[in-house]
């Protein structure tokens, strides 16, 4: 369960890696997307598809652009993401060591007669 979140994560910071690397470089093509973040030319091929898709970025014959929607998304993606950050902090079940052992210790008194 924790892997599919992991991999979630993981695409959705290379699609806003990719975004960020158009805004200060527009147009960019793939093959200079892909060579600076060290990424396979599919992968970049699928985050700008994602990100057309959101129409964040529009692709011109010189490379990828950004849209005027832009803006408006990179004023709340950011307040989306704290309020993600502080949803997963709250799913943790246990801070430290000693917390999991003492949730343990609750879990297994629990389920005794």
């Amino acid at each position: 369960m924790i892997e599919r979140i992991e991999n979630e994560v993981e695409m959705l910071e290379r699609h806003l890696r990719v975004l960020r690397l158009v805004i200060r470089n527009e147009p960019i093509g793939i093959v200079q997307l892909a060579d600076e973040l060290s990424i396979p030319d599919h992968k970049v091929r699928y985050s700008l598809r994602v990100l057309e898709e959101e129409g964040l970025i529009e692709p011109t014959d010189r490379g990828a652009t950004t849209t005027d929607d832009l803006r408006t998304y990179l004023n709340g993606a950011n307040d989306r993401i704290d309020g993600l950050r502080e949803r997963v902090g709250a799913l943790a079940i246990g801070g430290g060591s000693g917390d999991r052992d003492n949730a343990a210790t609750a879990d297994t008194r629990a389920s005794e007669p």
